[in-house]
């Protein structure tokens, strides 16, 4: 078992032989009934997990977090990628990253990062950066970057987000002149006063240039039900951030809870979105503890193999 994320309650756990068998037996059922079943014209399914929960359980249980030991867990649970954060201002690190991943069989697919775009000053500088990392994540086979444009305290004036919102063109449009995609994030600021900058970056920019990183439960969080969201934003759904919460809480894994992720993956099956899925657990306060991170992320895991057919 690994070393660096160690099991969080005293109940006995497989070793680690015997659970990459049960895994890889679940896995291979499976994909069988997904073979039989697959609809006609149904995008690919990628299953990926963010890397930000994983930190936050080596935090927790006061270990360094070992970024290659938690893609071997990954590839050993049948997730097809993990997205870490793109150090955009060393692109070294990126192609270093894709190549720890092909070597412990993922695939690199997507980057997060959350650069400052709102400065008149700054912004153009930084798009140049952030193509030039661009380049790199290209020729390394990565497909989407997932951006949060990073807030600042306050909410940003007019003429700051007009600014943010040139800079997200030009961002997308680099992106989509090398082959790849751009997906914007949110957390809660971006939906403060009715999701003001929320709507502001979608609603000033093309479709078809700047897309759509969905996370279902901060997106519910700040105020906008799920299915409202696909309906106004769906098309320009480029990948996913899937993580659950009870009566607003953070759960330990994917379950059923406030978000009704079952209406969700029906709207996305009936209008064939784009499929690259990324498991987001994290921890808060009042997040209840029962099992490790490996529990945890297999069982969400199953969780998108069953909801989402993926």
């Amino acid at each position: 078992m690994n070393r660096h994320l160690t099991a969080l309650s005293p109940a006995p756990h497989p070793t680690r032989r015997q659970f990459i068998q049960q895994v890889a037996a679940a896995a291979l059922a499976s994909a069988v009934a997904s073979a039989a079943e697959k609809p006609a014209g149904k995008p690919k399914s990628l299953v990926g997990s963010n890397s930000f929960g994983w930190t936050q359980y080596a935090k927790r249980d006061k270990k360094p977090f070992d970024i290659v030991e938690t893609m071997s867990v990954l590839r050993d649970l049948g997730y097809d990628y993990l997205e870490p954060g793109m150090d955009f201002a060393h692109p070294d690190s990126i192609a270093k990253l894709a190549d720890q991943m092909k070597s412990k069989g993922l695939k690199p697919v997507s980057l997060y990062c959350g650069p400052r775009l709102h400065e008149a000053d700054k912004a153009k500088e930084v798009v140049v950066q952030l193509l030039a990392a661009a380049k790199v994540c290209k020729e390394c086979g990565f497909q989407v970057i997932s951006c949060n444009v990073a807030p600042i305290g306050r909410e940003k004036t007019d003429d700051e987000l007009k600014t943010q919102v040139a800079a997200l063109k030009d961002f997308g449009q680099g992106l989509k002149s090398l082959g790849l995609k751009l997906g914007i994030h949110h957390h809660l600021p971006e939906m403060a006063s009715n999701a003001r900058e929320f709507h502001y970056n979608f609603r000033n920019t093309d479709p078809g240039v700047v897309g759509f990183c969905y996370d279902v439960h901060w997106v519910w969080k700040g105020g906008i039900q799920p299915l409202d969201a696909l309906r106004e934003y769906g098309n320009r759904v480029v990948t996913w951030h899937i993580r659950q919460s009870r009566d607003g809480v953070w759960w330990e894994d994917l379950d059923t809870g406030d978000i009704d992720y079952a209406a969700v993956a029906k709207y996305t099956a009936e209008h064939k979105l784009p499929r690259r899925f990324s498991v987001e657990l994290a921890i808060e306060a009042k997040t209840v503890i029962t099992r490790n991170a490996i529990e945890n992320h297999r069982r969400s895991r199953e969780f998108i193999r069953k909801v989402f057919g993926a």
